[in-house]
């Protein structure tokens, strides 16, 4: 036999199981690697400086950008920042529609996850699965927002509108018949709420289709089972939160620990892992699904029964309703100045954190006063996480380096803020 040679190979950016532009530098003994170098830096966008150049309430969307999977959940930590700072909070109504949206996101990532981790390995069919619920969470979505991902719908007070009344339909065309529409359409007759609480009823069906395909599937397992693996101790010193944390058997949930908006009035659990290996992450993670489900269902019919405002009352941190800006010169003059120049936020700094579907997601906030930030620092929880990339790698093989990838959740608007 040749002797093995030592090489240095580049892992993407082109590749497409980086998840965006991820280089790893690899360096093997053969097929072994022996360490790997993330090179990040690729996409920098400089977020966090653009929104030191913004008044507050025009980088909103620009957090809708940062993890571009779990849009409104990056909204959350900014907005519940600045609230911190102006000493204001949402609504009751306003809080529950953001709980019910942070979970709609959660299963958004987790779906984005399950088929872009799965076809990463090598199963096709669960990619395709997931992405039709997907789908009509995304019509959720923009029918509140009118986007259909960066949303910029959590405002500082509250939201920016109440759910919709009526949700959008399909309409006839070339490519399918009335009968496939009025099919499509079956759980699109009432409101908004209606058609989330006839999701909630089904998705647990779908996810025991992701299971059937993958959770006993021996290829999985063997791609998965003691690959990565982290143990608890080492994944609190490596700063993991999320399921990455969870995983490996901590079981630690900002929702639970330290909640935030409504979520202490929630009945959900938070599922751990045993061995912190890719397996146990994705187990979590399904499991994360079910539970978010579960959520959304309680915040579905506490908002069916009890109507009421979703923005504070304060003319300072909130634009005029737009049929009073056009008939009155006073709030079309007001609309024109909160649209350009904003408000001023009392001096001070804040961190407020959301347990992000890939873990604890900070906004730490400075204010000198004025109407934009003197300093923003988002604690992303994908950068940390790919920090440890290198020691969950090395001795496994290169095919590995694929599914560890894959369990990291990674997504590069995040890392390269």
């Amino acid at each position: 036999m040749s002797e093995i040679r030592n090489y240095t190979m580049n892992f993407g950016p082109q590749h497409p199981s980086a998840h965006g532009v991820l280089r790893l530098v690899l360096e093997l003994d053969g097929e072994t690697i022996q360490k790997a170098d993330p090179h990040i830096g690729l996409l920098h966008r400089g977020t966090e400086k653009l929104a030191e150049s913004k008044p507050f309430n025009q980088s909103i969307g620009y957090m809708d950008r940062l993890d571009y999977v779990s849009m409104m959940c990056n909204e959350h930590a900014y907005v519940l920042a600045i609230e911190n700072l102006l000493g204001i909070q949402a609504p009751e109504r306003a809080q529950y529609i953001r709980v019910m949206f942070d979970e709609i996101t959660r299963i958004l990532n987790h779906l984005m996850w399950i088929g872009a981790h799965a076809i990463d390995i090598g199963a096709m069919t669960v990619f395709l699965l997931a992405f039709k619920e997907r789908e009509e969470l995304m019509d959720v979505y923009e029918a509140v927002s009118g986007a259909r991902m960066h949303a910029t719908y959590y405002r500082p007070g509250g939201v920016h509108r109440d759910l919709p009344e009526v949700m959008p339909k399909y309409q006839a065309s070339k490519w399918h018949s009335q009968k496939e529409i009025d099919r499509f359409n079956e759980s699109r007759q009432g409101s908004m709420l209606d058609f989330i609480v006839a999701f909630t009823r089904r998705f647990p069906k779908c996810v025991d289709d992701y299971e059937t395909l993958l959770t006993d599937n021996r290829i999985w397992k063997q791609r998965t089972v003691n690959i990565g693996v982290v143990t608890p101790e080492r994944a609190l010193q490596l700063g993991f939160t999320g399921p990455m944390l969870r995983g490996s058997g901590v079981e630690w949930d900002l929702r639970k620990k330290q909640p935030y908006e409504v979520y202490d009035r929630m009945d959900f659990d938070i599922p751990v892992g045993v061995n912190g290996d890719c397996y146990d992450r994705y187990l979590v993670r399904v499991e994360e699904m079910r539970q978010s489900n579960r959520i959304i269902a309680q915040c579905a019919e506490w908002l069916q029964q009890n109507p009421g405002p979703v923005m504070v009352d304060d003319r300072k941190v909130r634009a005029p309703r737009r049929e009073q800006m056009k008939g009155d010169m006073e709030s079309l003059i007001h609309h024109f100045k909160f649209f350009t120049e904003g408000y001023c936020v009392p001096e001070g700094e804040t961190y407020a954190a959301v347990e992000a579907p890939k873990g604890e997601l900070g906004v730490y906030l400075v204010s000198d006063g004025a109407n934009k930030p003197y300093r923003l620092k988002v604690r992303a929880p994908g950068f940390v996480h790919l920090s440890a990339l290198d020691e969950m790698v090395r001795g496994h093989m290169l095919a590995d380096v694929v599914a560890v990838i894959g369990t990291q959740d990674i997504v590069f608007g995040e890392v390269d803020r």
